[in-house]
């Protein structure tokens, strides 16, 4: 049984991965938004780093990480288009015919989003290093990193594959995810310190789950290793994308029915 579930999960994986890999202009702009970001918006608040109290020597060490997941972020929020456009094709009402669980299709697009995070937080690192960002933890903090980044996008993924189950256009779909995605970023730490941030505020950071990558992630460049940290985020993670593939599927399920 278990068995099915992961060869039908690897084969919706596959697929999507594929469908990816033969998106050159797509894979390009991957490339390049982490670019953008690093030495724009790093150059931008440059000056944010003297501030006293700041924990970065460089607003770029401190927004590396950031960076991360914001990629990431978008990468996962917009995951659930691919339903839309699957449904748009008739491959969506295929795939529900065919003899493979709910939940395999979900977790399996979910997979493939994860591994396109995977692989771009892996740019993002390498052009970071150019960039002479500091990373604390060592060569083994790097898969720790991009397992943090995939998990993150799973979560989000999961999240918008459960809206592309009930929302049918396109349209909709885009206004949903663009409503949520900015606010997501600013009410964590991603680009400015808890500490720096109104008390309100602060107290919302807490319970986005932005906050379990952003901060693990950032011990890892500025500290190195703190594992209740990373322990607390990975578990948290793991949870929240289990739990939200699970309403996915449950969603289609009753779409389906």
């Amino acid at each position: 049984m278990m068995g099915t579930f992961f060869h039908d999960t690897w084969w919706v994986a596959w697929r999507e991965l594929k469908h990816f890999l033969g998106q050159r202009v797509r894979i390009l702009l991957s490339l390049v938004q982490p670019v953008i970001w690093l030495t724009l918006v790093g150059n931008l608040f440059g000056q944010i780093a003297r501030v006293p109290g700041f924990p970065a020597g460089r607003y770029l060490d401190y927004m590396a990480p950031g960076v991360i997941v914001m990629v990431t972020l978008f990468a996962g929020i917009y995951g659930g288009l691919s339903v839309v456009w699957d449904r748009r094709m008739g491959f969506l009402q295929k795939l529900l015919a065919a003899p493979i669980s709910r939940a395999s299709m979900v977790y399996g697009k979910m997979l493939a989003i994860g591994v396109q995070s995977g692989f771009q937080s892996v740019v993002i690192f390498l052009i970071a290093m150019a960039l002479d960002v500091k990373f604390s933890a060592g060569p083994l903090g790097v898969p720790v990193l991009v397992l943090l980044a995939m998990l993150l996008t799973m979560v989000f993924a999961g999240i918008s594959l459960a809206f592309g189950a009930v929302i049918h256009s396109h349209d909709a779909l885009m206004a949903v995810i663009n409503f949520f995605t900015l606010p997501l970023v600013f009410t964590s730490s991603a680009m400015m310190p808890a500490s720096m941030l109104p008390g309100w505020l602060a107290q919302v950071t807490r319970a986005n789950p932005l906050t379990y990558a952003v901060g693990p992630m950032r011990a890892l460049f500025l500290v190195g290793w703190e594992a209740r940290e990373l322990l607390t985020g990975i578990f948290a993670l793991a949870l929240l994308a289990v739990l939200s593939g699970a309403l996915a599927a449950y969603l289609f399920r009753r779409s389906a029915a």
